[in-house]
């Protein structure tokens, strides 16, 4: 590690800040208690015989009702706020604020409990006295939320609705079915008349609550959807331009620092602009990819920006794939913990050859594969003529193989772009034979920089009908075009839990260590971990190490999913309606990153 990075301890205290306070975390479960109190009084109303039930025969006959659908929807809403709280989210007190004082309302005036008032009470006192605890900004908005909150409220309104309609054996009328109960559901929640028939005003109460539990799940969808959004991350003109001058200083010391380019990460720079890093928010994880860019004296500038903007939103701070060096510095200047996510494959340009036992079965598959009839062709993006690099960046599109875009930590997402003429472009070409869709195109690698002297995979594509064998070609020719083209290293594919799958397979490998691999090998069936792992050992590569930079433990699950999300394994389809805008600016297709399994 460099001896140049000060010692400084300053986001050592900084990181208390994002941690959950008491305050918050209690008032998030005390709000689920009071939404479960509301929900509950909302369902199974029981009238005690006192001097207010008394004052109540007297009130309109639907004042009963009316209380009970409010109960039901404040409980439900503050279910729903009760993440919010825990996150210190400043929208969701204030709503809580409110919601409190009207479930409280609802259990006095239909259910005469005083017990359901002071308990309303009791968590609407701390969070007035604590209010500056709640001060973390808002999420950036997208209006596919809208889709997800409509699925998940459905679900919980119709289970909720049918415990509504159950709750009542006494004053129903017959023996319905279950099918009856959920046909009597359906029809209320859009305020019609179902099936199910209860003796008194029980049919009232049920009515109310199931147009209650429907026009909550209507308007909170439609608030979503047509709500103004934040403005999805984004890398500006200037920020780009001020990124590239960093890696043109400083690119060459991390093979990931060209992927900081994406255009849909945002970015904060140390005081003296003279670091960055680029992230993007994820199910509230603030993911950081790779290691910070610039001068490493000026890193934990930028680090403490960043670990800010997380305290500001209160934010889940992580970073995916930083190098040993980076998880040194991060650990050090934040308190968070690292743990090694796999080793990136990098091979020195001068120490490959073909020759020699070990390299034998790539030799002969790249031979078989040349007197089939293909041809390569290793050129920078600036050397490809429009006409040329449109049908690639088409080939590129059409051969992606999955329905959603791929690549977050490890993948640029545009071919072609013009600021992108030092990348480089390795083709296989059918020399014989009938033109395809593409003409004799038929497998692309696109690399970009990696400094001045390296370049760094980026994404493998080819034609599904070519032979077998197309990215050992194209790497055999990429390393081989290597020196006429100034390079000196490349950087393969990242191989998750290599050392594992590696050290496992050993005779003397315990029982542990077997079992552990065992289950990679099982997973790799879904994703490429011990396939991607097998590929790049063909090249002889060395192993460099990458980890994960994380607060806690329990943060783990939550910040897999979210580099999954991010990475495009797991998504949610979005209706057209939903969807945003395409950004007019690049106007660059995207294509799906070299493998990886993050």
């Amino acid at each position: 590690m460099s001896g140049g990075v000060p010692k400084r301890g300053i986001l050592s205290r900084a990181l208390r800040g994002p941690r959950p306070e008491a305050v918050p975390r209690l008032a998030g479960r005390a709000c689920t208690l009071v939404g479960l109190v509301d929900i509950a009084a909302g369902v199974f109303p029981r009238f005690r015989h006192s001097r207010m039930h008394a004052l109540a025969e007297v009130l309109p006959g639907s004042f009963g009702p009316f209380a009970a659908a409010l109960s039901l929807s404040a409980g439900v809403l503050l279910l729903l706020l009760a993440h919010g709280l825990r996150r210190r989210k400043r929208r969701a007190w204030r709503a809580a604020v409110a919601l409190l004082p009207l479930g409280a309302l609802a259990q006095f005036g239909y259910r005469h409990s005083f017990a359901g008032v002071l308990i309303s009470l009791a968590l609407l006192a701390p969070l007035l006295r604590h209010r500056d605890q709640f001060a973390a900004l808002p999420d950036p908005r997208s209006r596919w939320r809208a889709l997800a909150n409509f699925v998940l409220m459905s679900a919980g309104s119709v289970l909720l609705g049918l415990v509504v309609v159950s709750a009542h054996p006494g004053r129903t009328v017959g023996d319905p079915s279950l099918a009856d109960r959920l046909s009597h559901v359906l029809y209320g929640l859009f305020g019609a008349e179902g099936p199910v028939d209860y003796r008194g005003t029980t049919s009232w109460t049920v009515a109310f609550s199931l147009g209650a539990l429907g026009l909550l799940t209507a308007v909170t969808t439609i608030y979503l959807a047509f709500r103004p959004e934040h403005p999805a991350a984004r890398l500006t003109a200037d920020d780009e331009a001020r990124l590239r001058d960093l890696l043109a200083r400083h690119g060459g010391r991390d093979s990931l620092g060209h992927f900081a380019l994406r255009r849909d990460k945002a970015v904060v720079f140390s005081p003296s602009g003279k670091a960055a890093v680029t992230y993007r928010v994820v199910s509230g994880v603030m993911l950081a990819s790779g290691d910070p860019i610039g001068d490493v004296e000026a890193w934990p500038g930028a680090i403490e920006r960043f670990m800010d903007e997380a305290r500001r939103h209160s934010w889940t701070p992580a970073v995916m794939g930083c190098s040993e060096t980076g998880a040194e510095v991060w650990t050090r200047e934040t308190g968070l913990d690292a743990l090694e996510l796999g080793d990136e494959a990098v091979v020195d340009v001068a120490d490959f050859s073909l020759a020699g036992r070990a390299m034998r079965n790539v030799r002969q598959m790249v031979k078989r594969i040349e007197r089939a009839g293909y041809e390569t062709r290793v050129r920078r993006v600036a050397d490809l003529g429009d006409a040329e690099l449109d049908r690639v960046r088409r080939a590129a599109e059409d051969w992606r193989g999955t329905d959603t875009e791929r690549g977050f930590s490890m993948a640029l997402g545009r071919i072609g772009d013009p600021a992108d003429g030092d990348c480089l472009i390795a083709t296989a070409h059918r020399a014989d034979g009938a033109p395809g869709e593409y003409g004799d195109l038929k497998a692309i690698l696109h690399f970009v920089p990696w400094g001045t002297d390296g370049v760094s995979l980026d994404l493998m594509r080819r034609d599904r009908s070519a032979d077998p064998g197309m990215n050992e070609l194209l790497i055999v020719a990429a390393l081989q075009a290597a020196p006429r083209l100034g390079i000196a290293r490349v950087s393969l594919n990242f191989a998750m839990f290599r050392a594992a799958l590696a050290r496992g397979e050993k005779i003397g490998a315990g029982p542990v260590l077997r079992a552990w691999r065992g289950l990679l090998v099982f997973l790799s069936r879904w994703f490429q971990i011990e396939s991607l792992y097998k590929f790049n050992a063909k090249f002889r590569p060395r192993w460099e190490p990458r980890f994960v930079v994380y607060r806690a433990s329990a943060d783990l699950p939550r910040l897999g999913l979210a580099a999954m999300q991010a990475e495009g394994f797991v998504t949610l389809p979005r209706p057209r309606l939903l969807r945003r805008r395409a950004t007019p600016r690049p106007p660059c297709p995207h294509q799906d990153p070299k493998p990886t399994t993050a």
